[in-house]
């Protein structure tokens, strides 16, 4: 399987509207991963955006994606907390996202060669 960007982009594209419809649909479907707790599904769902974003997008400074992931995480929460959702806002849960978020950043940062590429392209 060749491992394009276009193909990551997809995946990310796949993985952000699932993320989204489980997060903002008034009952979303149980999966295995509820018993493992709340803050735990938005890590997991944070760091795999994180990644698909990354190697989807690797042009694009890592910063800037954190960043923009971060508050993807505060819109999600906002969007929690319309009524109409039945859903809670919690800060917590945007706080889960974003240290996930930097956590994949980091890593996938020292794996390219360290702190210097963390705000700029690899292109330079």
């Amino acid at each position: 399987m060749t491992r394009t960007p276009r193909a990551f982009r997809f995946l990310f594209i796949a993985a952000l509207v699932v993320t989204l419809f489980m997060a903002l649909d008034p009952q979303p479907p149980h999966v295995p991963l509820d018993r493992l707790g709340d803050k735990v599904e938005h890590s997991l769902a944070f760091a795999t955006l994180t990644a698909l974003a990354l190697l989807g997008f690797p042009a694009a400074p890592p910063l800037r994606i954190a960043e923009r992931l971060s508050f993807l995480g505060a819109l999600v929460e906002l969007g929690q907390s319309i009524p109409t959702i039945h859903r809670d806002c919690d800060i917590l849960d945007w706080l889960a996202d974003t240290i996930a978020v930097l956590v994949v950043v980091l890593i996938v940062t020292a794996a390219r060669g360290g702190s210097r590429s963390i705000g700029r392209s690899r292109a330079g």
